[in-house]
């Protein structure tokens, strides 16, 4: 009963909203003016620091990001002056082996023309020493021939004549033989 009683002591009057919610002045007035002071503190010595990292670390990502699309660009431009490069070097190679296989030929044509040309001389000795061997055997068969006439002469005629007037005589005929 005790319970009941407490409820028909109590005013009926309108309580406001602010008692109805149990906010105290004082204590709200307090926590504003500390809430101030704290924003203040904070704007006068941490968030300036605050937004002084955040600016270093986003011109840290910018100036990343710039070098890096600098660099894929500079691998990007390298890439291109390598097939460049390896184009060129490629024309380069067949310059040099179309050269070499030229070179080549026309070393195998002066070769085989140096050759023929000691062969058409090795062929020009050989002939003229071949004439000279011809001539050579063909004194030396006139002179035995000389010889043996000279002795068919002495035979049949029975006497010598000189040396001299046989070799005219021998040479004479044979002259006239021809």
């Amino acid at each position: 009963m005790e319970i009941l009683g407490q409820f028909a002591t109590t005013e009926t009057t309108n309580p406001s909203l602010i008692e109805v919610l149990g906010i105290d002045w004082m204590m709200l007035t307090f926590q504003i003016v500390a809430f101030l002071i704290t924003v203040f503190l904070l704007s006068k010595f941490v968030y300036p620091w605050l937004m002084k990292s955040v600016d270093e670390r986003q011109h840290k990502i910018e100036s990343g990001a710039k070098a890096a699309a600098e660099a894929q660009e500079a691998a990007d431009h390298t890439e291109k002056r390598i097939v460049k490069l390896l184009s060129k070097a490629r024309i380069e190679a067949d310059e040099i082996v179309a050269s070499a296989k030229a070179e080549s030929t026309a070393t195998i044509a002066a070769a085989e023309e140096s050759s023929k040309k000691r062969a058409d001389q090795i062929i020009a000795s050989a002939q003229r020493e071949i004439d000279s061997e011809i001539l050579l055997a063909k004194k030396a068969i006139q002179n035995e021939m000389v010889e043996l006439v000279a002795l068919a002469t002495e035979k049949v005629v029975g006497k010598v004549v000189s040396d001299k007037i046989d070799n005219k005589l021998i040479i004479d005929s044979i002259k006239e033989a021809k």
